[in-house]
């Protein structure tokens, strides 16, 4: 999705900086900038490192919520009691949170990917995160597939559009912020 999304920035006119983690697909051409991020430390450094000159931000998803916290740098063996090691977690930084707060925040759009009560959850999450836009869709029919189906909530409305491939989707998204903005 966030590579649909690039596309569609460019394609609209935008200079588009991408941020990414890992992808299965092709970038687009024209992008003004592209940096990779293997964690979401990260991301959230290269992000930071870029946001003040951008007039959007789009969150397609986070890195990953949680990191292990007591990671070992050797090998865990198998000690003979039959009991697995305990591996704590500790949570990862919010970047959407982060760029939302910031003195002077770039129009901020969220994503919800949801398992259940998807409405629900994605219109809480915009108002916990104060960002003016969120795209709500079901996790399992997104990841890892062509199309998406999704709902876009900001404060003037809430529309579902029928299921689609991704860049229509993205296409959508973008005529919606260039309408907020």
């Amino acid at each position: 999705m966030g590579i649909a999304l690039a596309r569609a920035c460019r394609a609209a006119g935008a200079e588009v900086t991408l941020i990414y983690g890992q992808i299965q697909t092709a970038f687009p051409a024209g992008l003004h900038h592209i940096q990779q991020a293997v964690s979401a430390e990260a991301m959230y450094r290269a992000v930071h490192q870029h946001i003040e000159k951008q007039d959007a931000f789009i969150s397609v998803a986070a890195v990953a919520d949680y990191k292990v916290s007591n990671a070992s740098k050797q090998k865990l063996k198998k000690d003979g009691s039959g009991k697995p090691p305990v591996i704590e977690l500790a949570e990862n930084p919010d970047i959407l949170a982060s760029v939302a707060a910031l003195p002077h925040p770039p129009f901020c759009i969220g994503f919800a990917a949801e398992s259940e009560n998807v409405l629900e959850y994605a219109r809480t999450k915009r108002l916990r995160k104060n960002i003016p836009m969120i795209v709500a869709n079901q996790v399992s029919q997104a990841m890892g597939k062509a199309t998406n189906q999704i709902t876009i909530i900001d404060d003037g409305q809430e529309t579902t559009f029928p299921e689609s491939s991704k860049q229509q989707a993205a296409k959508e998204i973008v005529k919606r912020l260039a309408e907020l903005i």
